[in-house]
């Protein structure tokens, strides 16, 4: 199941494109084909150990597919030359699982430092956006704290703040809710929201927690562990409602007795 729009090639940000995931002769995925476009919200979405966060590493340049392409636009990342791979990559931040700050550095300095790398823009300057962007999401006043001085959600927020340095066209965020507790992880669902919406970017989660998926996505894919490809795409709730596929309402409906009776009706239909 697709969602399909009449503008899909105007609006096409990233395709991925027969897509093989493997370690030496170990495939994680084979043959991942899906699209993301403009201003939407994609989840990629699976349980542990599907390959959510290796997909994530292929689309952001840090690991070679097996086979098969990432284009950005009409132009394929691992065919690119070095320059114009990296001039690619810069339209893009990325939001680790962990933050991933520089714990000897205060929140400021973190955002500051791919300004200090890609810009010519002088020490006022960067420490003046580096301000803006912690305001944005929430942490004006908190520029000279160091992560260890604040809480997990807070210093999600500060990655976060850290990816959008560079006004980046395309957010990456890899399970942005993993060790947070619920109400961190709406108000960071919220703020995932409302960037999208005030500054227009795309966004793609990695993630398997449902409330998030739920609550903001507009697309998404389901990758099994067992199948080793993905089974289903199309926005989260839609396919809840419409699937057929017993591993994708087991996952799904965890937690929901009456979606896992709906999950075994669909897997007796199947047999």
């Amino acid at each position: 199941m697709t969602l399909e729009r009449a503008d899909a090639g105007a609006d096409e940000v990233i395709r991925v494109q027969d897509l093989t995931m493997a370690f030496g002769s170990f495939v994680i995925q084979r043959g991942l084909s899906f699209t993301v476009r403009r201003g939407e919200i994609f989840i990629v979405m699976g349980a542990s150990g599907s390959g959510k966060s290796t997909l994530l590493r292929h689309m952001i340049g840090l690991q070679r597919p097996a086979q098969g392409e990432v284009l950005y636009g009409a132009t394929s990342l691992w065919r690119a030359n070095p320059a114009k791979r990296e001039r690619l990559l810069r339209r893009t931040g990325v939001l680790f699982q962990s933050g991933a700050l520089w714990s000897s550095m205060t929140l400021a300095e973190n955002v500051s430092l791919p300004l200090g790398e890609f810009t010519r823009l002088n020490t006022r300057e960067i420490r003046e956006i580096a301000s803006l962007k912690l305001a944005l999401v929430g942490l004006a006043g908190f520029e000279d704290y160091y992560p260890s001085e604040i809480s997990g959600g807070m210093q999600k927020r500060a990655g976060l703040a850290r990816a959008m340095a560079l006004d980046p066209e395309i957010l990456f965020f890899d399970e942005p809710s993993a060790g947070l507790d619920p109400i961190s992880a709406k108000l960071l669902d919220d703020l995932i929201l409302s960037l999208r919406d005030s500054l227009g970017a795309t966004v793609i989660v990695v993630t398997h927690e449902l409330a998030s998926i739920f609550e903001i996505g507009d697309n998404s894919i389901f990758l099994d562990p067992e199948m080793k490809t993905m089974t289903a795409s199309g926005a989260p709730k839609r396919l809840l409602a419409e699937s057929d596929d017993p591993a994708l309402l087991n996952f799904l409906t965890r937690g929901n007795a009456a979606g896992r009776q709906r999950a075994a009706g669909g897997a007796t239909r199947l047999a």
